[in-house]
């Protein structure tokens, strides 16, 4: 077991530290604090937000029910009113997540206290939000402890955490949902590789676990909210038990799993939590304060930001634009709110001295999976003296002339456009920027063409990210498969070749098996039936020598 990060000796010390002025210059976990801008108002209670491909972010509204889309500079509009929810307290419209390969299917998810007495999770489409189906409910609710936060983990499965209710019992019992971490598919199903068969519990013992995030490596960190004494930031192990109600914070029991840090529920009462840089960043809502936990092999002590600035700061998050994005909480009825509440306030990227260097451009554009109506980019990726921050997708119309315009951004080497005219002409390019927001050269053109969208057959393309890599592993995620005919099909398959030495270890949304170094993926039960034009993905993951940098190649797709 790990000792605790903040003793209470280390509390008093470090509350000196964080009460110091704060007009200095800060630059924090690789964010520059002497620079954050006021860059949305006029919120009511944000709680969930989540990013689209475009850039622009999604905000679920606690006590309105809806979610509203937001550009920095620009008033906020409401996109989605979810049916049913019930606020009160601590209860209503909380976490909201965008499905991974939102580009393809336009699903939008939300986890909120109902009207019928429980917390459910429903799914939508963005383009058609008043249908809305629910794919797990019976949650315990209460006006309190209602968890509520849901992303999507780079395994491509939904986590939801749950809080306890108000009954510490919950936490425990294995047969109740509520003071756990769940796990399941985007179809709500409990998936196949669980710690607990037939059971969507990831961990337990949780009182009301608000915030989650991954480092790249796939380690995934939650924030919970203690009780009286001691607030928690937790590195989440499938099947553990984090000691809930028996423990809060620290404890000697070997049965349960420590905290990687706590603090007193005054200084923190953390919800939202982002990981960058080798830091997590927690939003505290009690405390008042965005605090920066470095992950390093030596332990570091929690700096804070923002402290008293901005009143209660309930989400962090890192957008697609490199920035740190934090909403605040002051109209949930126990914050001051000033005229512009409820905010977001962002945080750009620090800046080295004097850097002005350019990334080098993005080379080796190319298309595949071009169907009627999108179609999928992937580019070797730019070199930066800093660091590239990400990607700017730009498209033109027609093989010659028109103009250029950015269509959407990217964190990796890949983007999937869709949306597009049939039998219609596109040309791309993509440029690189980095932390200082210097903008390289244009990458090659590639010339799209999209198909006619009638009058043929079934058939499929593949194409494939590399989402995660690390010393001796990486995960691929997505790998999407899209129907290019213009009928149905009915199951697929997509074979690829592993590089020698390589190891699959895990897979997901497919059936995998390996002959040599021949790697054979077929559909799985759910996702095998794709209309004309339709996308669907799977993930995996693999081992491979320490010093090798080589991942899977050769995709192939061919259906019935």
């Amino acid at each position: 077991m790990r000792a605790r990060l903040v003793p209470a000796l280390i509390l008093a010390l470090l509350a000196l530290v964080v009460t110091a002025p704060e007009a200095r210059a800060q630059v924090l976990g690789g964010f520059d604090f002497s620079r954050a801008e006021v860059s949305v108002t006029g919120l009511q209670v944000p709680w969930g937000l989540a990013f689209l491909p475009d850039g622009s972010a999604l905000v679920a509204e606690r006590n309105t029910g809806r979610i509203m889309q937001v550009r920095p500079g620009q008033t906020p509009t409401a996109v989605a009113t979810i049916n049913g929810v019930s606020a009160s307290g601590e209860s209503g419209l909380l976490g909201i997540a965008v499905s991974p390969t939102f580009a393809q299917d336009n699903w939008l998810y939300a986890y909120f206290t109902s009207t019928t007495g429980d917390n459910r999770l429903v799914r939508l489409l963005l383009n058609q939000p008043q249908t809305q189906s629910v794919l797990f409910s019976g949650v315990p609710s209460n006006t309190f402890h209602d968890g509520g936060r849901i992303a999507f983990g780079p395994d491509g499965m939904l986590y939801v955490a749950t809080g306890d209710a108000g009954n510490s019992a919950n936490a425990q019992n294995l047969n109740s949902p509520a003071g756990k971490i769940l796990r399941m598919s985007p179809t709500g199903a409990v998936p196949s590789d669980n710690p607990i068969a037939g059971s969507r519990v990831w961990t337990y013992g949780h009182r009301n676990v608000q915030g989650l995030t991954w480092d790249p490596q796939g380690r995934m960190y939650a924030a919970e909210l203690g009780q009286n004494t001691w607030d928690e930031v937790n590195q989440i192990v499938a099947g553990s038990n984090y000691g809930w109600p028996t423990c809060e914070g620290t404890c000697s029991n070997s049965s349960f799993r420590n905290p990687i840090v706590t603090w007193t529920t005054a200084e923190a009462s953390p919800s939202g939590l982002a990981w960058a840089n080798n830091t997590l960043f927690v939003a505290a809502l009690r405390g008042q304060r965005l605090w920066a936990v470095p992950l390093t092999s030596t332990p570091s002590l929690p700096s804070a930001e923002f402290v008293s600035t901005y009143g209660r700061l309930r989400t962090v998050a890192v957008g697609p634009d490199g920035w740190l994005w934090v909403t605040t909480s002051n109209r949930d009825g126990r914050g001051t709110p000033v005229a512009q509440d409820d905010r977001i306030v962002r945080v750009p990227p620090a800046t080295t001295s004097g850097d002005t260097t350019p990334p080098s451009a993005p080379s080796g554009l190319a298309a595949s999976g071009t169907t009627a109506t999108g179609t999928t980019l992937t580019w070797t990726a730019a070199t930066d003296n800093v660091g590239v921050a990400g990607y700017d997708v730009l498209r033109a119309p027609g093989a010659s002339g028109g103009t250029f315009t950015l269509v959407g951004t990217s964190a990796t080497t890949s983007f999937a456009d869709t949306g597009l005219t049939a039998s219609t002409t596109y040309r791309y390019q993509v440029r690189a920027r980095d932390a200082a927001n210097n903008i390289s050269s244009v990458s090659n053109t590639a010339t799209v063409t999209t198909t006619t969208g009638g009058g043929g057959t079934g058939g499929c393309s593949v194409a494939a990210t590399v989402q995660t890599q690390w010393g001796n592993g990486y995960v691929v995620q997505p790998v999407t498969v899209t129907n290019t005919g213009t009928s149905a099909i009915n199951g697929w398959t997509v074979t690829f070749t592993l590089p020698s030495g390589h190891t699959v270890t895990g897979s997901w949304n497919a059936t995998l098996t390996v002959s040599g170094q021949t790697v054979t993926a077929k559909s799985a039960g759910h996702n095998g039936a794709l209309g004309a034009g339709q996308s669907t993905t799977f993930g995996f993951q693999a081992s491979r020598p320490n010093g090798t940098t080589q991942t899977p190649s050769g995709y192939q797709c061919t259906s019935p």
